[in-house]
C-alpha cells in the first residue's frame, strides 16, 4: 500500500543570513527546537513505513520555497511540495500562471489560521486569486478555522473547477478534545461540493488523550462518511505530532477497524496522489 503523508514541514535554524520574518514585533517560533530536514525526514519515513510526503514551508520561515524545492529536486521519488507565496508581491500572479513549470510543485498553500492572516481574505483582497488559480489548474491547500468554512463554500461554488483541500480538519484554535471540534459541522457541510477535499492531518495534536486517541476516532469516521475515501487524505503535520511517526500511521492502519481494504488505500495515499496529480518522476 502506498503511504503518502499529506503534510510535513521542513526548515532550517534561523541565522543572520536567513532570518525569519517578524510580525508586529513578535518573534516567530518553530514547532520544534531541532528542525526537520529533508534528510532527517527520509530516515523518519523509513522507520514509520511512509513512502512519500508533501512538504509545506512553515509559516515561521515566511514565504520561502527554497528548501522544499531543493528537497523535491534531490529526491523526486519521495517529495513534492505545496508552495507558499507572498500574494501581495507582483510576481505572485506570474508564479500562479506558470506553476506547472516549477519542478515538484503540486499546490499552493494558503494560511488563514489567525486574525492577522485572515484580514486579506475577509476584506476581499484575494478575490483575484480564485479565478486565476482555477484557470491555471492550480490546487489550493488551505489552513483555516472551521467557523470560516462558509466563506470557502461560497468560493468553491463560484469556482467549481478549483480544487481545494482543507488542512487539519479545519482545527486551527487552541482548544483540545470536544472544544477543538465544536465547529466541526462546518467542515462536514462542505462535503456536497465535489471540488473540496480534506486532510485528516495533525488530528492527535488536538486531543489530550494518549495513543490511540480514541476520542478522535468518531470525528475521523464522520469525515470519512461524508467525504468518502477519495477526498479524505491521511497526514501527520509531523512537527506537531504528540506520538511517534509510526503511531501516526497505525492510528489509521490499525486502530480504525472500519477503515480497510481499498478504502484504506485511498485514504493513506492513493487519493491525494490522484487529487494533486502526483506522477512518478521521469
Amino acid at each position: 500500500m502506498l503511504i503518502i503523508d499529506s503534510q510535513v514541514h521542513i526548515w532550517e535554524q534561523e541565522t543572520e543570513a536567513r532570518p525569519w520574518p517578524q510580525a508586529h514585533g513578535q518573534r516567530p517560533r518553530a514547532h520544534r527546537e531541532v528542525p526537520i530536514t529533508a534528510e532527517s525526514l527520509l530516515l523518519d519515513m523509513k522507520a514509520a513505513g511512509v513512502d512519500q510526503a508533501i512538504l509545506v514551508p512553515p509559516s515561521w520561515e515566511g514565504d520561502r520555497n527554497d528548501l522544499v524545492t531543493e528537497a523535491a529536486r534531490r529526491y523526486p521519488d519521495r517529495f513534492r511540495y505545496a508552495a507558499r507565496l507572498d500574494l501581495a508581491a507582483p510576481s505572485a500572479r506570474n508564479w500562479i500562471e506558470n506553476w506547472r513549470q516549477k519542478d515538484g510543485a503540486l499546490a499552493l498553500q494558503l494560511t488563514f489560521q489567525t486574525p492577522l492572516f485572515q484580514r486579506a481574505l475577509l476584506e476581499g483582497a484575494l478575490d483575484w486569486l480564485w479565478p486565476l488559480a482555477e484557470r491555471a489548474g492550480l490546487p489550493l491547500t488551505i489552513y483555516i478555522p472551521n467557523r470560516l468554512m462558509p466563506l470557502m463554500a461560497a468560493i468553491a461554488q463560484r469556482h467549481p473547477d478549483l480544487r481545494i483541500i482543507m488542512n487539519h480538519f479545519g482545527l486551527a484554535g487552541t482548544g483540545r478534545d470536544a472544544a477543538a471540534f465544536e465547529d466541526f459541522g462546518q467542515l462536514l457541510a462542505l462535503a456536497p461540493l465535489p471540488n473540496i477535499a480534506v486532510k485528516a492531518s495533525c488530528i492527535p495534536f488536538y486531543t489530550t488523550e494518549p495513543y490511540p486517541f480514541p476520542g478522535v476516532h468518531d470525528y475521523i469516521r464522520q469525515a470519512f462518511e461524508v467525504f468518502g475515501p477519495r477526498r479524505l487524505f491521511w497526514g501527520t503535520d509531523l512537527s506537531r505530532l504528540p506520538c511517534s511517526y509510526r503511531e501516526g500511521v497505525t492510528l489509521f492502519t490499525e486502530e480504525l477497524p472500519w477503515l480497510k481494504g481499498g478504502d484504506l488505500e485511498w485514504v493513506m495515499g492513493r487519493g491525494i496522489a490522484e487529487w494533486l496529480d502526483w506522477r512518478p518522476a521521469p
